[in-house]
Formats: structure tokens, sequence, C-alpha cells
């Protein structure tokens, strides 16, 4: 959990004692989820836009091959999200389980993040704690253009369930991956994943640590910049960001060094793999210092 100067106090588990032999990378949003719960439509879009549906399916089946998998592009950790959306994206509480057997194959490897859905959880509270406790979570995931509501959509007094989750996850030190930015799939509502609601979220629950998933690609990355720079608890999770565009759409990035994370998105629109996007973020102009904390440092610090 963050505190006011933006370190995690707990929340991630540690690095493994045997990571010596790893590169010690980190990806914090890697797609490993139940893909035959997927509607037709979404799964049809999605299988377009990557190179290897056959490779992700294996893998989302398959817990050791998709370690032996890290192993061999030297990825010490992944964090795996998963979030419910029934209505755009056919995903329901089941993805919770699903996630939570997957990570069971290497606990300090392989980081489960899990849902609540604030319209269709009775109780909140106690569903977060369950995250926690039942499914072992090491955080959750909040979708606004697939779960249909903005990010602060509690400040109005519409969705109180959604002050709750922020508030428990805050106490319990688990970190909360909000997406930014737009969507491809069918039913998804853009319109949601404007980042300005994370500046309510980061000021009214300032110790919770808030991943801002892709930096509100292509539209609002200006705004997330800022967010960046203002809120100590907001780290930039660079998934879904083509690596030769980061740079496009944060010029600025080295002043933000020691908050940005490395994600890839796998296997998600227009991502040719995990390895690809680490390559591509490696041969950027950026000091070896800013790629070594992108890489490693900074989810290594968070994840104390």
């Amino acid at each position: 959990m963050a505190n006011r100067r933006g370190r995690l106090r707990k929340g991630f588990p540690a690095s493994p004692a045997t990571a010596g032999t790893l590169p010690g990378i980190t990806d914090v949003h890697v797609h490993i989820e139940p893909y035959r719960s997927l509607k037709p439509e979404i799964l049809k879009t999605l299988w377009r836009t990557i190179p290897a549906k056959d490779q992700a399916s294996r893998l989302a089946d398959d817990p050791r091959a998709f370690l032996a998998h890290l192993d061999s592009i030297g990825v010490e950790r992944a964090c795996l999200i998963n979030y419910v959306a029934p209505e755009v994206m056919g995903f329901t509480e089941d993805v919770n389980r699903f996630v939570s057997e997957f990570a069971r194959e290497d606990r300090k490897r392989l980081i489960p993040f899990g849902s609540v859905h604030p319209k269709r959880t009775r109780d909140p509270k106690r569903d977060v704690e369950r995250l926690a406790s039942k499914w072992e979570m090491g955080g959750m995931k909040i979708h606004p253009p697939h779960q249909l509501f903005a990010a602060n959509a509690y400040a109005d007094g519409k969705l109180p369930a959604l002050r709750t989750i922020y508030k428990t996850a805050e106490r319990l030190g688990m970190p909360v991956t909000i997406h930014t930015g737009t969507s491809v799939f069918p039913g998804a509502r853009s319109k949601y994943g404007d980042p300005i609601a994370l500046d309510d979220v980061a000021q009214d629950f300032p110790d919770l640590t808030i991943l801002m998933a892709h930096g509100g690609r292509p539209l609002w990355c200006d705004t997330a910049f800022y967010l960046l720079r203002r809120h100590p608890n907001v780290f930039l999770d660079t998934s879904s960001i083509p690596p030769k565009r980061l740079l496009e759409w944060f010029p600025r990035l080295e002043e933000i060094a020691d908050k940005v994370v490395f994600g890839s998105d796998w296997p998600g629109p227009g991502v040719p793999g995990i390895r690809e996007e680490i390559e591509g973020l490696q041969a950027l102009a950026l000091s070896e210092r800013t790629k070594e904390q992108i890489l490693r440092t900074n989810a290594r610090r968070l994840m104390k």
C-alpha cells in the first residue's frame, strides 16, 4: 500500500529467493484469462489482432508452460490481469477462481489480479476481502470502458460500492490497476477511459497504489503525465503503449522514471509478444538507468 511518499508498505509478494538466475524483469500486465468465456465477437476481434493466438490459448491453459515461456524470455514475474465485465467481454466472477488457481503453480512469480464489479456485488467490502483472503490476489483490476462506469463514479453518490472497493483495497494494501485510454472491442465505451477521473481517486484514497494502465493512450497522454507528476500514489503501467510511440506520447518520460513500470498487455490487440515489447523498450533513446528502473527496480521497489 503506498503511503503519501509513494512507497508501498505491503501488497505484492517479495522477489523469489531463486530469482538470481533471472534478469529480474517484471511484466505487470499480462492477460492470462479464461478465453473460452469471451463473447464470440470479442474473441474474433482479439484473435484478428494478435499474431500468435494458438500460443496464447495454450499458455492460458497450462501454468507450467507459461512459466517456461517466462524463463525463455528472461521474465521473473508476471501480474495476471483479470476483471469482471459480462456486458462487454463476457467475463463473470469466475475469472477470480481461474486466475487464483492458475497462479498457484508459483505464487512468487505469478501474481494474480482479480475483480469485484461495483454494479454486481451485494457486499463490496466482503468481496474485496475475499479476493485477498480466499483467492490470494496480489491486486485488483478496474476497467471503466468495459465495466461501463467512470473510475470516479462513486463521487456523485450513484455508485457507492466503488468507493467501498477502493477503500477496502487501500486498507488491505492491495494495488489497483485501472485501464485508461481507448478500447477497440465491440461494446466498449472509451469515454470512460479518460484518466482525469483518477485525479479524484488518487486524492480520495491517498494510500491506495494506483497503476494507471496504458497512460490514457492515445487521446489523453498529456493528462496522464500531469497525474503522474501530481500524485505520489499513481504509477504508469506501459502496457499497450507501442514502444516506438512511448517517447512520442511521453517525451518527458525521464522526469517520471521512478514512477514507470513495464507492462506488455500480451496477448492484447496489436501486441506481438512480451519479448518483443521488452526489446522495443530497450531500443529506445533512454538512459540505461531509466530502462533499469522501468524493467526491474521500480517493480522490485513496489513489490516489497
